[in-house]
């Protein structure tokens, strides 16, 4: 009777201790995001294989000065400038590093035409940081879930 008790005792003490598990772990980056200036959604999911990608889906602004869909107007690559902002990609290739990190993507950002390599840590179940990086100087934003 007595072991039975610490068997049961034991399982519940392991049922406690997983409940209390990083946020990471029981969270995913799929689905959709503010961004960190407040003036866009991007929706992560994912693609290739087990690569993770986001695109534009919501913009706070969505139409420029001249009342059309804003473009892409800033991209280094002329050919692409007349692309609309709306369903644009802007992540791509990320690789699940386990732990809620995705690693050794790319991010494209549209403020000033450049894609940077790219990070995603997913925090908790409402809550990634994202971070595009030139060299070893990165520039991190926090994204909060909206869906």
């Amino acid at each position: 009777m007595r072991t039975g008790g610490l068997i049961c005792g034991a399982l519940a003490g392991a049922l406690i201790v997983g409940g209390f598990t990083s946020g990471a772990l029981a969270a995913d980056p799929y689905g959709v995001w503010l961004n960190g200036r407040k003036d866009a959604h991007v929706k992560l999911y994912p693609c290739n294989k087990d690569e993770l990608c986001g695109e534009i889906v919501w913009l706070k602004r969505p139409l420029g000065e001249d009342g059309k869909p804003r473009r892409d107007v800033k991209n280094e690559d002329k050919s692409l400038r007349e692309r609309p902002m709306l369903g644009l990609q802007v992540l791509w290739g990320l690789e699940d590093e386990g732990d809620g990190e995705w690693e050794d993507g790319e991010i494209y950002n549209a403020r000033d035409g450049e894609t940077y390599d790219g990070e995603v840590e997913v925090i908790d179940a409402n809550t990634v940081e994202v971070s595009g990086c030139v060299w070893f100087v990165c520039k991190t934003e926090t994204w909060t879930r909206v869906e």
